[in-house]
């Protein structure tokens, strides 16, 4: 009796192990919060890259960014507002954010938000 008690025991923490092995194995090789296909968030492409068309700088220090499909759904969110391109910096948490016309901070918090992330500060830049 204590012999199936210990190997059901084993078992369950066999099968632990490796439910925890497949997890971290998918969180190196694809980030944290990939899709359930295991295929990367990928960039929305901007037409406009030049940032001297782009009179308005803002800087977003964002929380909650842990891997690179994390900056990519908060730089695709920015970037889907129209007029804005916006490079995201994971190492920082950071958001730089050009517009062709001033977006009210309120805005750029709110679409953030959106993607899943939180703004805690909003730095203007000339």
């Amino acid at each position: 009796m204590v012999l199936m008690a210990t190997a059901l025991i084993c078992l369950v923490l066999i099968v632990i192990a490796v439910f925890g092995i497949r997890s971290y194995r998918k969180k190196l090789t694809s980030g944290c919060c990939s899709p359930s296909d295991d295929t990367a968030v990928k960039k929305t492409k901007i037409k406009d890259k030049n940032i001297s068309h782009y009179p308005y700088h803002k800087v977003l220090k964002v929380d909650g960014m842990t891997c690179e499909n994390c900056a990519n759904r908060v730089e695709n969110s920015l970037n889907q507002l129209g007029n804005v391109y916006a490079r995201v910096d994971l190492s920082s948490e950071s958001a730089d954010v050009y517009m062709k016309q001033d977006i009210d901070e309120s805005r750029l918090r709110e679409t953030v938000n959106n993607a899943g992330y939180r703004v805690y500060q909003v730095i203007n830049n000339p």
